[in-house]
């Protein structure tokens, strides 16, 4: 997706007790309180686990809209079914 393909598109945010926050508002949020609570703790494989911690309730979620059509969640996703079957059967959603 392009730069303006992505203005395009409605803003993921996160509803909280009085505010609403965008999606990446909270990944930088969440990465900050990470890095802050590391204590000089040595760190290796962030991209993975940072991946890992939203595809999952992402492909949850998508495939709980399509109630379970992986064709129709492969199509909203951006990606062919192959690739989505994959990713469901690395994180044990399959």
């Amino acid at each position: 997706m392009n730069t303006a393909e992505a203005r395009k598109q409605p803003h993921l945010t996160i509803a909280r007790s009085e505010t609403h926050d965008t999606l990446r508002n909270c990944v930088r949020r969440s990465l900050n309180d990470y890095f802050n609570q590391l204590d000089g703790e040595a760190v290796s494989e962030l991209y993975p686990m940072v991946l890992a911690e939203m595809e999952i309730p992402l492909l949850e979620k998508v495939l709980e809209y399509t109630r379970g059509n992986q064709t129709k969640a492969a199509e909203l996703l951006g990606l062919n079914r192959g690739t989505l079957r994959k990713k469901l059967k690395q994180y044990g959603l399959l």
